[in-house]
Order: C-alpha cells, then sequence, then structure tokens
C-alpha cells in the first residue's frame, strides 16, 4: 500500500488521471491525499469532484479556498469571479449530493507525524490543536447552521488568532488561515494581498513556514495554494501546488519514501 499526497487539482482532471497513471495508483490498495482545490478555474471540475468522491475512502482530501467559494457561490453568499468554471458543477443532476459531500470533507487531516491541509497553519498551534479548531469548523460546515456559516464566511478580518473569539469571527480566523495564509507577522497576523514568491514577503512578514518557534514545526505539513511558492520539500513540509493551472506541473509525492512524481501540465489544461 502507498499513500500519493497531490497538489492542487483546481478541475485539471485529464492532468490528474496522466498523473495516477504515471504513479500507478491502484484504488484497492493505495491512497490518496489532496491538498484542496479541486474544482475551479480549470476545465474539468464536475468530473474531478465526481470521481474524487467515488474514491471513497480510498481518498482524503481537505477543503481548500476554491472549495469553499463553490459551497458558498452555491448558497448564494460571496462575489462571483469572472474566471471560475463553477457553472457546470451548479446545473449538474447530481449537484446537491457532490455539494453535500463536499461540505462534509475535513478542514485539517491528521495522521502519526503528518498533518494534511490546504494553506498553512498559524505559528501558534501545534498540528493537535489545528486539528481541534478544525472539528468546530467542520461540525458547523455539516450542520443545520451551515448557510448561516456561509454568510459570515468572507472577509479578512479578524487577522490574528485569539483564544478568546468566539461565534463567526473564531471560525473564519480557522478558515483563512487553513485555506488561504501565505504569509503573516512573527506574532501571526495573517496577510491576504500578497501572492508572490516567498520574497515578495511584505515588511515584518515572512512564509507562514519558515517562521521562527512554530509549534507546528515538529511534525510534517503536506500543503497547497501556494503556486508562486511552487514544489518545496523539506523535512517538515511538502508544499505540492506547483502550477498545474498555469501551464506547468502536477505532483505527487509518495509519503513511504518521498518519491516525486510529475505530469507536464502545459497541453491545454490553463487558467482560462
Amino acid at each position: 500500500m502507498a499513500t500519493y499526497a497531490i497538489g492542487d487539482i483546481q478541475g485539471c482532471f485529464d492532468s490528474l488521471q496522466r498523473l495516477l497513471s504515471t504513479c500507478r495508483f491502484d484504488a484497492s490498495t493505495d491512497r490518496l491525499w489532496l491538498v484542496g482545490d479541486l474544482v475551479n478555474r480549470g476545465p474539468r471540475s464536475l468530473e474531478t469532484l465526481r470521481f474524487v468522491r467515488d474514491l471513497g475512502p480510498s481518498a482524503i482530501t481537505v477543503l481548500g479556498n476554491h472549495d469553499l467559494y463553490l459551497l458558498m457561490a452555491a448558497a448564494g453568499f460571496g462575489r462571483r469571479s469572472r474566471g471560475d468554471t463553477l457553472d457546470e458543477i451548479l446545473g449538474a443532476r447530481d449537484r446537491d449530493e457532490l455539494l453535500d459531500w463536499l461540505r462534509h470533507r475535513p478542514l485539517c487531516h491528521r495522521e502519526g507525524r503528518y498533518c494534511l491541509v490546504h494553506a498553512g497553519l498559524l505559528p501558534q498551534w501545534t498540528t493537535a490543536k489545528a486539528r481541534a479548531l478544525a472539528a468546530e469548523v467542520e461540525a458547523v460546515l455539516a450542520g443545520p447552521d451551515h448557510l448561516d456559516f456561509m454568510a459570515h464566511l468572507w472577509g479578512s478580518e479578524p487577522a490574528a488568532w485569539s483564544d478568546d473569539l468566539i461565534g463567526w469571527p473564531r471560525l473564519r480566523v480557522i478558515v483563512n488561515a487553513m485555506t488561504r495564509m501565505r504569509f503573516c507577522s512573527l506574532d501571526g497576523v495573517m496577510e491576504f494581498k500578497t501572492k508572490g514568491e516567498p520574497s515578495a514577503a511584505p515588511a515584518e512578514h515572512a512564509p507562514w513556514f519558515a517562521l521562527p518557534g512554530r509549534l507546528s514545526a515538529g511534525d510534517v505539513l503536506v500543503t497547497g495554494h501556494w503556486s508562486a511558492l511552487g514544489l518545496r520539500i523539506e523535512d517538515n513540509l511538502l508544499a505540492l501546488d506547483s502550477g498545474c493551472l498555469w501551464g506547468r506541473h502536477l505532483t505527487a509525492v509518495r509519503l513511504e519514501d518521498r518519491k516525486v512524481f510529475q505530469v507536464d501540465c502545459s497541453a491545454g489544461e490553463t487558467a482560462g
């Protein structure tokens, strides 16, 4: 049995199939760990959702910001982007089943020393703390108040964590850290405007994974989200968004031995 962690797919279904073939993935024995952002901007989001859903327990996927954007759009909240590619999902015959399945995905998955999360973790959080906080979000998202949650999810404030936070602001900080964060200050204030390479960090900010004293540094974080960062493999970090959507690569890392598998995405599956 092998476990393959795979970067952001974003509807690039054909590239995913080629990558799984390259890995010789066998759904009867192997597992996939998907870093989130299954959908949006690529050409085949609907097929991607159906495929991953149908893999059942062979695939673990955490929620990314584009997955949450789909759920918000379906509920009528937030602002639709001209470049999104969600209409096929929203008009599908099995739309409700797919959205319900997506709404029940975890925000963070922890197993042994590995922690799977779309964007990253704030420096004040251990992976155990992050898993507990993710469970708070998951309970609301999967429960009867999920529409209220969607109505209050949009926004970047508060920008920092406090154990004293309650209600929607508390859940919003958890979601924003785990699905949107790239840069934050030494004391954990997130900055969401900058999207470039780590060298583009705003003054007094750094990439979240480079902050000294980060409490999750003793575990291995498996992430995506940051295409400008590219594939980055360190002792305690597997950052896997290698820009398939932008015509670069879709990447898998086999967790058992850290072997890297990649396919070229320049043959048509690029952002519109």
